[in-house]
């Protein structure tokens, strides 16, 4: 992977640590690198579960048309009416978040929301995922990178796909 190069001072997301503590929510106006859509059928209890169950702060709402949610910098929603699908897609939209918080997400969205969440689960490429299917029928990942332990199947994983590992 000769051709990349560490980039983590662009990124609110701090370093895979046990305690690793998340930044705090970004009030500051930008332009939006990405930004997800997410139409509603009910803006109000949208707003209620993105932020009471997910976490997000309304940065700022235009009343029957519009409210931004955000969390981190770079972790913007727009929640716009519009029709709920029936079934929740194949893509969903993925926000990082730290260890700690997966199973307070997890819990915070259950009271919002019963039986919203699967997981957690531990995937091949060393995170930690919850997904929540929001109340628009979302498909919201929440992921937490762990430690990465040198001789565990993660790190072989990863060594396989070109990434240097470094010595403990």
């Amino acid at each position: 992977m000769a051709d990349h190069y560490n980039a983590f001072e662009i990124s609110p997301v701090p370093a895979p640590a046990l305690d690793a503590q998340p930044p705090e929510v970004y009030r500051g106006i930008y332009g939006m690198p990405m930004f997800v859509t997410v139409p509603t059928a009910d803006l109000a209890t949208s707003v209620d579960f993105w932020t009471r169950g997910l976490g997000f702060i309304d940065l700022f709402t235009i009343p029957g048309q519009l409210t931004h949610v955000r969390r981190w910098a770079f972790q913007d929603a727009l929640l716009v009416p519009g029709d709920r699908p029936a079934e929740p897609p194949a893509a969903s939209i993925s926000f990082a978040c730290v260890l700690n918080q997966i199973d307070e997400i997890a819990q915070a969205c259950a009271e919002v929301l019963p039986g919203c969440t699967k997981g957690p689960r531990h995937t091949p490429w060393n995170t930690v995922e919850l997904e929540v299917v929001t109340p628009e029928n979302a498909r919201v990942i929440m992921t937490a990178a762990r430690p990465l332990v040198r001789d565990s199947a993660e790190a072989r994983n990863l060594e396989a796909a070109g990434f240097d590992i470094p010595e403990e």
